[in-house]
């Protein structure tokens, strides 16, 4: 049982870090570089080559039953989820089988809505709360209890 983190713009790698200690817990954050490495033994950053997808390979070449996942990248999702792990993103919401296959729709019709619109993007969604970073510690708990037990 391990915790993945894809972690090149992920604002929750230390609430992943105090719970995967908690539970004792392998992590790994997977990355292009960048990132400040943690201290703790149970944590190993991972630098992956150059590439937009390089580090969502590493990670679902090597998730599976009882891991659990955390992304907000949708195809990386659906991978990890056919893997057999546990998917959340960072918000605390589940990526499951009886719902990614709306996601990766969705993800693809906002790309063609984004392509057509000739003024561009009008700005990201809302910041991440102190609510945001509560609900994904409280699905974080739930996720890996649930890979516990597969």
């Amino acid at each position: 049982m391990a915790l993945y983190v894809d972690a090149d713009a992920c604002p929750v790698k230390e609430e992943c870090e105090r719970v995967a200690t908690r539970h004792k817990l392998d992590m790994f954050v997977v990355s292009n570089g960048g990132l400040r490495p943690s201290r703790n033994p149970l944590v190993q950053n991972v630098i992956v080559a150059e590439g937009a997808d390089e580090a969502d390979k590493w990670i679902a070449e090597r998730c599976g039953p009882g891991d659990v996942v955390v992304t907000g990248d949708i195809p990386l999702a659906a991978k990890c989820i056919e893997a057999g792990a546990q998917v959340m993103r960072h918000n605390g919401d589940a990526f499951t089988g009886a719902n990614i296959g709306q996601q990766l729709a969705m993800r693809d019709l906002m790309a063609d809505l984004r392509a057509a619109n000739p003024l561009g993007s009008q700005g990201g969604g809302p910041p991440f709360s102190k609510a945001d970073r509560s609900r994904f510690l409280n699905a974080l708990e739930t996720a890996i209890r649930k890979a516990a037990t597969n």
